[in-house]
């Protein structure tokens, strides 16, 4: 759900902060049946609930996030655009480590 309630698809995964060990982002499923993808959402401040995850962002903001396929995989080059997305600060480790696990 977004900061108004409105739902914006069905969580997926939680990738955590490598630096930091805590949750960084989530993965929501969006799209029709036929065209799925799952975009990135940034879980700081998020209120969970027993059957909801409610972020701090609109929902139109996050469906235009950078997205996977459902079976796919964020490539390393791609975690600075799902950080700008959000206007979040982002840095890769000091040996080029990733900066988003997916648990």
């Amino acid at each position: 759900m977004d900061y108004d309630g409105r739902k914006i698809g069905t969580l997926e995964s939680v990738y955590f902060d490598t630096l930091t060990d805590r949750p960084a982002f989530a993965t929501v499923t969006i799209g029709l049946p036929t065209r799925r993808r799952l975009v990135f959402v940034p879980v700081d401040k998020a209120t969970v609930g027993p059957s909801y995850l409610k972020v701090t962002y609109d929902k139109s903001l996050v469906k235009d996030a950078p997205a996977i396929d459902p079976d796919g995989e964020l490539a390393a080059e791609d975690e600075g655009a799902v950080f700008a997305h959000y206007h979040l600060p982002y840095e890769q480790g000091s040996r080029g480590e990733r900066r988003l696990g997916r648990r």
